[in-house]
């Protein structure tokens, strides 16, 4: 049932949003060189290309193998100037619809982390990190809706990202998924305090 509500919505939000998809486009290409899309591989349950918008100068951003690899910060001098606004209200995220289509993510799951950061998270909190593979991951999450999204930089943030995705993985129902994706509809329209 999860995977067919997946497939519709995110088949639909696909369409629907193919205009807003041309003209993100269009200000990725004219606000600075590079690609419109930028692809990072992800720990998916396995390892994936995932997809976003590019938000950083192409010069600037990181590689995937870098074990220094450093998320973005608010005031990011790598973060291009569509990319800010882009990232404050998670449009950045969009093109991982196709990820969900592909059946590689869900709409709504723990959210996945660069190969980097998995293993060092995983060393830092232990075996409970793994608890998060037993779902597929999402373009949104408990966490996410629960202020705790963008870079984590300590223990006691990564915990408790950690502690609200075991919730939702310990709790999953198709309602607790409605209440989340209306829950990042709000905060899509109101650019979330702690994206960067």
């Amino acid at each position: 049932m999860k995977r067919s509500i997946d497939l519709v919505l995110s088949i639909a939000m696909l369409s629907l949003l193919l205009p807003a998809f041309i003209l993100i486009c269009l200000a990725i290409k004219l606000d600075s060189p590079g690609p419109v899309l930028y692809r990072q591989r992800r720990c998916c349950q396995q390892p994936v290309i995932l997809y976003k918008f590019r938000t950083m100068y192409i010069h600037l951003s990181s590689v995937d193998a870098d074990p220094a690899i450093l998320q973005a910060r608010r005031n990011d001098f790598r973060v291009t100037r569509v990319g800010s606004f882009l990232r404050r209200s998670s449009l950045d995220e969009l093109p991982q619809l196709v990820n969900v289509v592909r059946g590689e993510m869900s709409l709504v799951g723990p959210r996945p982390h660069a190969l980097a950061h998995d293993k060092e998270w995983e060393i830092l909190v232990g075996e409970v990190y793994l608890k998060r593979y037993r779902v597929k991951p999402g373009i949104t999450g408990w966490a996410q809706v629960n202020d705790l999204r963008g870079g984590a930089q300590t223990r006691t943030e990564i915990e408790a990202r950690l502690e609200y995705d075991c919730f939702y993985v310990d709790n999953w129902s198709l309602l607790f998924d409605a209440k989340i994706l209306f829950m990042t509809m709000r905060t899509v329209f109101f650019c979330h305090r702690n994206a960067c």
